[in-house]
């Protein structure tokens, strides 16, 4: 049995709970009125159903929590050889998973309040710190370790902090921020999977898998969003499993440049993140304010289609999270290239976005 075979299987479990959960949740939420209604910013016409991120973060933790209770209290029969055959590294990982389990639930929970009744952008910002800086700390989870500890520590609680809020940014158009999630994930997948790891493959896989179980109600026209109860639970996720890969190891052949994996591989949603902010200081707005100014929104605006400004994000967000995994082994002249590939393809949706055609600049 291969070391693929225990990530495909966490990849179908997390489809299949998502797929069913989202469904579930998706009757449940419009029974009860937990609605997005449209006006203001919103470009939908119609009440959508809340509540996805559930589904989302219930798709992840239950496959974790349930290995970790039949590995631990003796149930080890019920699981499938292919989580079998690695009990002693679930029993290694179960503090670990716990957090990442307890982070899923706090983030999940927090989300799903703001989501019905919408909270400070300081409150949540106060959580997202506790959350991250718990994670990090507690359980030594650092990047660029070689920096020292109070250096690594505090660039580790940032990049964590950093993608809960890019993805959360992110959500903003149907299946958009779940499609690049879903990429990213996979491809941090097969980055540890070259690392040698088990543990991270699984977990970025049944993540990638539950997106994907997400995505046929969510993309465009979406029956039910995922909200910040779905969108700060995989920034979250990103995060952490993003530091618990190797990417810059020199004694597996690994050189330094291969720490940039994560930032190439999340260039798109990042360059979102920078670009909207920096919109919003322009107007001298709250970064924390919800608006159209997104570069999805700014697609839409130079006459793109829903779907198609969707499917383009993806596309670019795949052709730079690609050539990433080569990063950490590449010659520094295939290095650069694919650092100029990453600054080209960001260039080219920039370009695209502000650039509309000469008889949209007429009309306007």
């Amino acid at each position: 049995m291969n070391q693929t075979t225990l990530p495909l299987a966490a990849a179908l479990i997390g489809a299949v709970i998502s797929l069913l959960g989202t469904w579930v949740t998706c009757r449940v939420s419009r029974r009860i009125g937990f609605v997005d209604h449209p006006g203001g910013h919103k470009g939908h016409t119609g009440p959508i159903a809340l509540g996805g991120g559930v589904a989302i973060a219930a798709a992840v933790a239950l496959p974790m929590l349930t290995a970790v209770i039949l590995a631990r209290f003796g149930g080890a029969d019920l699981l499938p050889v292919a989580i079998r055959i690695h009990l002693g590294g679930i029993i290694t990982k179960t503090p670990l998973a716990l957090g990442i389990i307890a982070a899923i639930v706090v983030m999940c929970g927090m989300g799903l309040w703001d989501d019905r009744r919408p909270l400070r952008p300081l409150p949540k910002l106060i959580v997202q710190i506790i959350v991250a800086a718990g994670l990090v700390l507690v359980f030594d989870l650092r990047l660029l370790s070689h920096l020292g500890w109070v250096a690594s520590s505090t660039l580790s609680i940032l990049w964590i902090l950093t993608l809960m809020n890019s993805l959360n940014f992110l959500d903003n158009m149907d299946g958009l921020a779940a499609g690049v999630a879903m990429i990213a994930s996979s491809v941090f997948a097969f980055a540890a999977l070259g690392d040698g790891q088990v543990f991270v493959p699984a977990c970025c896989m049944l993540l990638a898998g539950a997106l994907a179980g997400f995505l046929p109600f969510n993309f465009f026209p979406a029956k039910i969003f995922m909200g910040d109860a779905g969108s700060q639970v995989i920034g979250m996720l990103l995060g952490v499993f993003t530091i618990l890969t190797t990417f810059a190891d020199p004694v597996r052949g690994q050189k330094p440049i291969g720490a940039l994996a994560p930032l190439v591989v999340m260039a798109v949603p990042l360059y979102d993140t920078v670009s909207v902010v920096f919109l919003r200081m322009r107007m001298h707005v709250s970064i924390w304010t919800g608006d159209r100014r997104h570069f999805s929104h700014r697609l839409i605006n130079r006459g793109m289609s829903v779907p198609k400004a969707v499917l383009l994000i993806w596309l670019a967000t795949l052709v730079t999270a690609l050539p990433a995994l080569l990063l950490a082994t590449a010659s520094w002249t295939l290095a650069w290239c694919i650092a100029a590939e990453t600054i080209f393809v960001v260039g080219v949706v920039a370009f695209l976005e502000w650039t509309g055609s000469k008889q949209q600049r007429v009309e306007r």
